[in-house]
């Protein structure tokens, strides 16, 4: 889009919307899908979109520019050439090496993805030519759309249903599939087979952003104007009727106003537009509250919203979702609209950072509104930069020796995040003036695991080495490292180490986990009395144990 500078006039500092790719700092995770994906393979993705009727299809980009996808495969969409499905990545090595600047997909669904080079590529369902490549077969695998779109650049893309947009370098409009209530802005119903120009009203215009409802479709001029057509039977387009529109219409109820940013859901469609002064205005169906007035009432023309809420900066909404999301200057989010079934009529503020957020775990299905970019400038967060710098011999003022090796740590961060280390580092201690601190009462992997847990706040121990880390949280009554010290141990508990883990929890003073222990060996006490270790343990707790398992009846035949 950066060649467009030379056409905008210098007050509009407009932002693109709808699936354009954004810094943020959204964790994918959040996301079903991505919960089977490990650390590393998480850590390769650069851009991700989540789609799909029941958000089960995803597709991403590595930081290496290649293209994955993994999920339903509803209608080819994943674009692997056939039409199974796959829980496990695939590659489409077709894609792969070129920079995505922009993706969208529509419901049935078929997906557009334009490149750095400015190419457009289509594929899925392709019922009504929305692919855009003269034919109504299904593209099982990326092609390139170059009918119309010959020596043009494109820079945007948006899916509508079953019709597409695609915006130039030049600011032009393209639009081609399916037309029966004018949403490709021909002048007529008759489906489009073929990228066309949107041009009537827009003729002579510099249009700088595009998007699409399910029917419908918006975009902005470079003056901050906007433009609509399509279906218009909710009130969509915001022109104070409820008309279908076979060309571009101007939206008067905004005349006046400069617009940033417009955001279509449709369905039961309803639109979001955000001025360069931080206001927003909300219009169409409002079936489930998703224009935010504290009423269901539809809304024919634009009519402003949080007025009494500090300046917005991003809006967010998607034609597969009744959801509607903000996010103001200051960083607050709020959400309103279908949210997990209930209808939220205002927009209420959340705790989440941002706008990605609200659709990962309060829309319906949980999509993604926009082609998320993961970059964040390598910036760490504080349990991040902590985590780094553990056992850093570049930035570390105090070492322990244990077991003839060091580990590295800082005296500020021990003093903050542990009292037994507060009262050490006192200046009528001895420790508080060496660099280098001798332990002798526990193993290495041991206290390393204690230091990196005030660090992380995890541990990583297998069950014998936790019983270690369990008297070292003991004597330092260290209680929540004893409560993570006891989990460790429950989940590793076999028959032949359950009555040296007993043992422990005894001398420990571990109630819950002693009794967790003495329940495994008696429901398992012809086989933990044939081990090693029941026959190892001091006289006393053998006595004890045979006493108490007695007593539960544990020896009647």
């Amino acid at each position: 889009m950066s060649q467009l500078t030379g056409y905008r006039t210098n007050h509009i500092a407009w932002q693109l919307l709808g699936f354009v790719s954004r810094r943020t700092m959204v964790d994918v995770t959040k996301w079903p899908l991505f919960s089977l994906m490990e650390g590393e393979e998480l850590s390769s993705i650069r851009q991700a979109c989540v789609f799909g009727t029941s958000a089960n299809e995803v597709i991403y980009i590595t930081h290496n520019d290649d293209v994955y996808v993994f999920g339903l495969n509803c209608s080819n969409c994943l674009g692997t050439g056939d039409s199974q499905s796959t829980i496990l990545p695939k590659k489409l090595d077709f894609l792969s090496g070129r920079k995505v600047v922009s993706l969208s997909y529509g419901s049935g669904p078929h997906i557009l993805l334009a490149t750095e080079e400015g190419e457009l590529f289509a594929w899925g369902h392709n019922g009504y030519s929305q692919l855009g490549n003269g034919t109504t077969n299904q593209g099982v695998a990326p092609v390139l759309v170059s009918a119309s779109l010959l020596n043009k650049r494109v820079t945007e893309v948006a899916c509508g249903s079953h019709h597409s947009l695609a915006l130039t370098n030049t600011g032009e409009v393209y639009a081609w599939g399916y037309n029966n209530c004018g949403q490709v802005g021909s002048g007529s119903t008759a489906n489009q087979p073929t990228p066309r120009r949107v041009s009537n009203c827009l003729q002579n215009k510099v249009v700088v952003s595009i998007t699409c409802g399910q029917t419908s479709s918006l975009a902005v001029v470079e003056n901050g104007e906007v433009y609509g057509w399509g279906y218009n039977g909710n009130g969509q387009l915001g022109l104070g009727n409820n008309g279908n529109q076979l060309t571009p219409c101007r939206l008067v109820g905004l005349q006046g106003l400069c617009v940033l940013q417009v955001s279509v859901l449709s369905g039961y469609a309803h639109s979001l537009a955000l001025t360069d002064e931080g206001l927003l205005y909300a219009w169409g169906t409002n079936t489930y509250g998703q224009l935010g007035t504290g009423n269901k009432s539809n809304q024919l023309s634009p009519v402003q919203i949080m007025a009494e809420k500090e300046r917005i900066v991003e809006i967010a909404a998607c034609h597969s979702t009744h959801t509607s999301a903000a996010k103001t200057q200051s960083g607050q989010v709020y959400m309103w609209g279908q949210c997990r079934g209930q209808s939220i009529v205002l927009p209420f503020l959340t705790h989440f950072s941002c706008t990605d957020d609200v659709f990962a775990c309060f829309a319906t299905p949980s999509v993604m509104w926009r082609l998320l970019s993961m970059e964040h400038d390598d910036f760490l967060t504080v349990s991040q930069s902590l985590k780094k710098e553990f056992d850093s011999p570049e930035t570390a003022d105090l070492k322990f020796s244990v077991d003839g090796k060091y580990i590295h740590v800082h005296k500020a961060v021990l003093k903050i995040r542990c009292e037994h280390f507060r009262s050490m580092f006192q200046s009528h201690w001895n420790e508080d003036m060496k660099e280098v601190i001798e332990i002798d009462q526990f193993t290495y992997p041991v206290y390393r695991s204690f230091l990196e847990f005030l660090y992380t706040d995890n541990i990583d121990l297998p069950p014998e080495d936790a019983i270690g880390l369990l008297d070292l949280a003991t004597s330092y009554c260290e209680n929540r490292l004893k409560r993570l010290c006891q989990h460790i141990i429950k989940r590793g508990i076999t028959i032949e180490n359950a009555f040296s883990l007993l043992a422990a929890a005894v001398r420990y003073d571990a109630e819950d986990l002693e009794e967790f222990c003495f329940k495994f060996c008696v429901n398992h006490l012809t086989e933990v009395t044939q081990t090693a270790a029941f026959w190892q343990i001091e006289g006393n707790l053998l006595k004890e144990f045979i006493s108490r398992a007695s007593r539960c009846g544990a020896f009647k035949n």
